[in-house]
């Protein structure tokens, strides 16, 4: 093999918005995920419910402006 080819490889750390961290093993320091395990609706049994309609409502307001 070549030598100084190939990228550092390393511990890492990997956040959550959550704010559960855990260490892994990778070619960067840090990472940063929205969503992991600990918070994910399938995995938890919470269910976050999205207000569709509020946002079809919003989006028809914005742009009947625009229409006239």
């Amino acid at each position: 093999m070549k030598k100084d080819v190939h990228p550092n490889y390393g511990p890492a750390t990997v956040t959550c918005a959550c704010g559960k961290v855990w260490n892994i093993m990778s070619t960067r320091k840090e990472y940063k995920v929205g969503i992991c395990a600990d918070c994910h609706p399938f995995f938890t049994g919470k269910q976050k419910l999205v207000d569709t309609a509020g946002r079809v409502e919003k989006f028809n307001r914005r742009y009947q402006k625009v229409a006239k």
